[in-house]
């Protein structure tokens, strides 16, 4: 029986003149203008010019205004399926990899520890499960910017090229339970808008190597019956 499929007449041995099974397309158009998250292919055994009806894309999670959002890209190679065979009805069942787009990784041990997701442009999220080793990395496209939250020793590493910056309306605390904290840097600049306290159960030292000045407007008050100046 002969079909138009996508406005091509193909023969096809279904008696109902439907295209059951499925097939591999390439990706023509990701530019959804109902913005339902659908794209359009091509079907390469058919027609290297016609292209298919909006395709919707299966995906693990979807919803109203949720799920996961993966698009694939143009000229993409994916798998489709036609909703009881008909054409009019394309599915994307999920992309391929293939001879000339190849994996982000590959699996050369055997092992199989890593999973990934890597963008178009390079930025890559990792989930390790290298034994002794395990971790999560959040890494951008140059390779310099980095959040590596470490299994393994139970550490949170956040590295940046740039500036780091950490905003917020309310509190920020910096607590270690068991251990030190320490700051760093060239030049470091503490200021409060209001009041600035600073206690020490223990010791406290205030050292410069060259000058060191306190001042206050209204003046400074220093009370300590055991105070020593030199």
């Amino acid at each position: 029986m002969e079909i138009d499929l996508f406005g091509v007449s193909v023969e096809t041995a279904t008696p109902q003149g439907r295209v059951y099974g499925i097939t591999i397309g390439l990706v023509t158009n990701n530019q959804d203008p109902d913005g339902l998250g659908r794209v359009k292919v091509k079907l390469p055994w058919l027609s290297e010019e016609v292209e298919s009806h909006w395709a919707r894309v299966v995906t693990p999670m979807a919803g109203s205004g949720r799920g996961l959002y993966f698009l694939p890209e143009v000229d993409d190679e994916v798998l489709v399926a036609f909703e009881h065979g008909v054409v009019e009805f394309p599915y994307v069942l999920g992309a391929l990899w293939n001879g000339k787009d190849k994996p982000p990784v590959t699996n050369d041990d055997g092992k199989n520890n890593l999973r990934t997701i890597r963008s178009r442009q390079g930025h890559v999220i990792t989930l390790d499960d290298t034994e002794g080793q395990e971790k999560i990395i959040i890494r951008d496209m140059t390779g310099k910017n980095d959040i590596i939250i470490d299994s393994s020793q139970n550490t949170l590493t956040i590295q940046v090229e740039g500036d780091l910056t950490l905003r917020t309306k309310g509190k920020i605390t910096l607590q270690s339970s068991g251990g030190d904290l320490a700051l760093t840097g060239r030049n470091i600049s503490l200021q409060a808008q209001q009041n600035c306290d600073i206690q020490a159960n223990q010791s406290c030292t205030v050292q410069a190597t060259a000058s060191l000045a306190l001042k206050g407007t209204a003046g400074v008050n220093i009370n300590d019956g055991a105070l020593e100046v030199i």
